[in-house]
């Protein structure tokens, strides 16, 4: 009897558990579902599918699970990833994953290869379904004759509508992971045909938006080294190339006064046990000039809003004390804008667009405190209890016990592409589009996207209909095909244009 063992289960994998279970029965295979902690229990048949407690750092369990097996799917942390990976490699077995490949991983390429074992990695939502729509639409494009000037990659995981209560416009989704940390590095990408690199501090821009059919409009940050998927992807030549995260707008820009509280610092210094999360933010503020910050932060605000009004103030009293043909005169005129161009100008938009601003900035210096009072910043309550930590231990702590999916909760997964691409003479916009809602806190679409693909995947491994060898990510039609096909007849479906502009 075939057998997958899955290492690392948690609640947040009950859709692959689920898959694997049903095709277990389906195809006479074993499977085992090791779990980190309490182990999952879908409703299946006890005679095809065994769970078990799991402690990956057991190096004997651990490799008597990767020895019994035909096929691994690592769902582990990245370090004991790489020991799982080693050991696959030791016990000829083939291994399926959503993580990354890391460069111990990638030493292994060679052995992997000669073992003739596929070790499938980046087989989840982004990354994984990312790569293979895109590839799907980027072959499809050329092998039209078109060629390809520019790829964008939009992707996040976010609170659906129905479920969005909170001024961070955010919730935990999915295992929990350090948010905090996940993009310190800054990002790394190509526009225009100039490599730029940005550090973290710039990458929350709560104005560089894009718009989503059906959903508005998100905000949008560059996701961490994009260059390395350019080979990948055939796409040498693109000016420009670029993946990004997905956020409501409200989340970037909470999260940039999040960096310059240095809340994201990682230096331990803070005895958490017995602190409360109110007690933090005091000792925490007191030593990074919380005070100078909100003078900056709102003061300065509302200095502008005030400046404006007065403003307002000015032009609806010069329009009240002209006489009816200087009031005609008034309302349409001409201006310079900042491009130095000339543009008509209607006094009703002036006022409009004058009011809009105001309201705005006093938007915005009203969700600042909202947002760091619901991290806990006046929650004398709740403590920590997590010993010696840093600043950005506290905040991941902080958002898993504030920000967490509540039962009744779905949340959002949204992805779009747009590759721009030239073909006789004209240029094109290519656009994919994929937006999934989750049912609750536990059937998440998080929890769809990344099961999913890996279920999908490891029965065309058994079954022999996946026939690669080596280490890969999921850029070949021989993997993304089987799988996208599936994953449409499970509702996970782009919605696709293409626009001559």
């Amino acid at each position: 009897m075939k057998h997958i063992a899955v290492l690392g289960a948690a609640s947040s994998s009950s859709t692959l558990t689920g898959y694997l279970a049903k095709e277990a029965a389906a195809n006479n295979w074993q499977i085992t579902i090791a779990g980190l902690s309490s182990a999952p229990a879908p409703h299946i048949d006890a005679s095809f599918i065994q769970t078990q407690l799991f402690q990956p750092e057991n190096e004997t369990e651990r490799r008597r699970l990767i020895a019994s097996a035909d096929l691994v799917i690592s769902l582990l942390s990245p370090a004991l990833h790489t020991l799982a990976a080693t050991e696959c490699v030791h016990y000829k077995k083939h291994l399926l994953t959503p993580s990354e490949i890391d460069e111990p991983v990638s030493d292994l390429h060679a052995s992997i290869k000669k073992e003739n074992l596929l070790f499938l990695h980046e087989m989840g939502l982004n990354p994984g379904i990312d790569h293979m729509s895109a590839m799907q639409r980027i072959h499809r494009i050329k092998a039209n004759g078109g060629s390809i000037t520019s790829f964008r990659s939009h992707c996040g995981g976010l609170i659906s509508p129905e479920s969005d209560n909170n001024p961070w416009h955010y919730k935990v989704t999915g295992a929990n992971h350090n948010m905090v940390q996940a993009d310190i590095n800054g990002a790394v990408f190509k526009e225009n045909g100039l490599v730029i690199q940005w550090p973290y501090e710039k990458l929350f821009d709560p104005n560089r938006v894009i718009h989503i059919p059906g959903i508005g409009y998100l905000a949008w940050y560059p996701n961490r080294n994009s260059l390395h998927y350019m080979s990948l992807y055939g796409l040498h030549n693109a000016n420009t190339f670029m993946r990004t995260t997905l956020r409501y707008p409200e989340f970037c820009f909470g999260w940039k006064n999040v960096i310059d509280l240095k809340l994201t610092d990682a230096t331990r210094r803070y005895q958490t046990d017995g602190l409360t999360l109110q007690e933090f933010f005091q000792e925490h503020f007191a030593s990074h000039g919380f005070s100078e910050w909100i003078e900056r932060q709102l003061t300065s605000r509302f200095a502008q809003t005030r400046q404006l009004l007065e403003k307002l103030q000015q032009l609806l009293d010069a329009e009240q004390e002209a006489n009816e043909e200087e009031r005609k005169a008034l309302q349409d005129f001409m201006m310079v804008d900042y491009n130095g161009q000339l543009m008509d100008v209607n006094l009703d938009s002036i006022k409009t667009q004058a009011a809009a601003t105001v309201a705005g900035q006093m938007h915005e210096a009203n969700l600042s405190m909202k947002q760091l009072f619901y991290l806990g910043m006046d929650d004398n309550e709740t403590c920590i209890n997590k010993g010696a930590c840093s600043a950005a231990d506290v905040l991941q702590f902080a958002m898993e016990q504030k920000l967490l999916l509540q039962p009744a909760d779905k949340d959002m997964v949204v992805l779009q592409h747009e590759i721009g691409y030239e073909l006789d003479g004209n240029e094109h916009i290519a656009t994919s589009s994929l937006v999934v809602k989750g049912e609750d806190h536990l059937n998440t679409a998080m929890n769809k996207t990344v099961g999913l693909p890996l279920g999908i995947a490891a029965k065309h491994i058994m079954q022999g209909t996946i026939k690669e060898t080596g280490l890969h990510i999921p850029v070949m039609s021989a993997i993304y095909a089987p799988v996208l096909q599936e994953l449409e007849k499970n509702g996970i479906r782009f919605e696709e244009s293409d626009t001559v502009i």
